[in-house]
């Protein structure tokens, strides 16, 4: 008789998935992060601290911070302790935007981006936005449109939606008084940590009002990203679309 004839009682019983020690702390850890018991910037507990805390061995919860830490999640600082990661660090502002002008270097290099606000606006979902989101079609949405320059030149323009809920409260006006990185308004004003993103790259033609805010002639091939970012537990927060000038800048990506 093959297994699939067995009677249902003699069918063998699937084995509970395991976790290793350390994946179990790594999970409570990040359920305090996500709770906000330990906000951007801030230090956590010693590893002595947590080992206590859990009753494991400061071992099994080295390696939980150690994987913390590859997700970007958790910075270690020599002879500090470890931090909560976050958007405000001068070196991650760019960790989400993989533009690079062609003569080296990167965009901290070439100065500040100006940033120009071209529209903030509340409406309803449609349903595509609403999928991305995770949202109903017809939930409050806020929409965002903003032109990046770099030394004076018009390189990105972004549409970005955002859930109204958690977002409440966020106008045009403090989107352009807010000097540092969006990612870090979203966290020191509205309590969201970007802390992963999913990207769609394709080659386009830009439309009239894409040629006319970026400065470039309709037949100049740019470079459209969709990006889903998405905060702890992966819940999407952010459907963003750029468009990116390539006559002085290129995408770059590190494979590991």
């Amino acid at each position: 008789m093959t297994d699939s004839n067995l009677p249902a009682a003699d069918l063998p019983t699937p084995a509970p998935a395991f976790s290793p020690l350390y994946q179990q702390i790594k999970g409570l850890i990040l359920q305090s992060l996500q709770t906000g018991e330990w906000k951007p910037g801030e230090s956590i507990p010693s590893e002595m601290e947590l080992a206590a805390r859990y009753r494991v061995s400061q071992g099994t919860v080295r390696k939980a911070i150690d994987e913390l830490a590859g997700d970007n999640l958790l910075v270690r600082r020599q002879g500090k302790g470890t931090f909560v990661a976050t958007h405000a660090e001068q070196h991650v502002q760019y960790r989400f935007l993989k533009l690079v002008p062609d003569q080296g270097g990167d965009l901290n290099t070439e100065g500040p981006a100006q940033r120009v606000i071209v529209d903030c606006k509340r409406l309803r979902a449609s349903a595509e936005i609403a999928r991305a989101l995770a949202l109903r079609a017809g939930d409050a949405v806020l929409q965002v449109r903003r032109v990046l320059s770099f030394a004076g030149v018009p390189t990105i323009l972004e549409d970005l939606w955002l859930p109204g809920g958690p977002f409440k409260g966020l106008t045009a006006e403090r989107l352009a008084d807010y000097h540092g990185p969006m990612y870090a308004l979203f966290e020191t004003e509205f309590g969201v940590r970007m802390v992963r993103a999913d990207e769609k790259i394709r080659a386009v033609l830009p439309d009239d009002t894409q040629s006319q805010l970026l400065q470039v002639p309709n037949s100049s091939p740019l470079l459209s990203v969709e990006r889903i970012a998405y905060t702890y537990n992966d819940t999407p927060m952010e459907l963003r679309r750029g468009i990116y000038r390539t006559d002085s800048h290129h995408y770059r990506n590190a494979l590991n």
